[in-house]
């Protein structure tokens, strides 16, 4: 995962974590809190979704206990711990959501494949028995990073791509890197250049060279390395997202 990480960036400034957001948020920052709370909404949908084994919607309760969980999450979360806030927050929602459905009796749909016990601890298992909360999250990210990067790698291959293509392609300054994420950063925002990624498995270079402001060689140079990162900015690839964000936003 390291390797996959230093591809994207060289340095990452603490401040620029989601970690370090939820601190702010904790001092007081509420308006970072609602821009969080805005920016997760997918990442909330995804974990009550894997819970239901349905679609959610944002009219749904689900949708609603899974938002207060994450919203708890944030206030919960301690960075000394050891774990990310993403996993942290995705047991504490499946936690919530589960307790929910089952004090309205909808058990039959019920996924409890994460292993997670409710607050009344009912149906703990082996894994929750023998490890803390911190322990099973660490252990949990560390799969789940491990699927996002396999299930990432595939996605690569569908534009010919790998990652060693990566590493061989990766702008070597933080400048050119952050450049490069800007442009990718339009090609996911504009409509006609992301469709025209995903079915042409290629950047319409010529249409984004009059819009972005960096010329058609630089396009060109930095080709796999901003496709890449459209593909990541595109797809739910929370972890691999989130270590991007801050440059995303700059």
């Amino acid at each position: 995962m390291l390797n996959v990480l230093l591809i994207f960036s060289a340095k990452r400034n603490k401040k620029e974590t989601l970690e370090a957001s939820a601190a702010q948020i904790q001092n007081g920052n509420e308006e970072l809190l609602n821009q969080v709370l805005r920016d997760y909404k997918p990442f909330i949908k995804k974990t009550v979704s894997s819970v239901c084994k349905r679609y959610i919607y944002e009219s749904d309760d689900e949708f609603s206990i899974g938002l207060i969980a994450f919203h708890d999450a944030i206030y919960k979360y301690n960075s000394e711990r050891g774990t990310s806030f993403l996993s942290f927050a995705e047991v504490i929602i499946k936690r919530k959501v589960i307790d929910y459905i089952r004090a309205n009796g909808r058990h039959q749909n019920i996924s409890v494949d994460a292993n997670v016990e409710s607050d009344e601890g009912e149906t703990r298992n082996t894994i929750t028995d023998a490890l803390s909360l911190e322990e099973y999250t660490r252990g949990k990210e560390a799969w789940d990073r491990k699927d996002e990067i396999a299930a990432f790698t595939k996605k690569l291959k569908e534009y010919s791509l790998s990652f060693d293509d990566l590493v061989s392609h990766s702008p070597k300054h933080e400048d050119a890197r952050i450049n490069a994420i800007s442009i990718a950063n339009t090609v996911v925002s504009t409509p006609a250049f992301i469709q025209y990624l995903q079915e042409k498995k290629r950047l319409p270079i010529k249409q984004l060279e009059k819009q972005v402001g960096f010329s058609r060689k630089t396009i060109e140079r930095n080709r796999k390395y901003i496709i890449a990162i459209s593909i990541i900015i595109k797809e739910d690839f929370y972890f691999l997202k989130d270590y991007l964000k801050g440059r995303m936003n700059q």
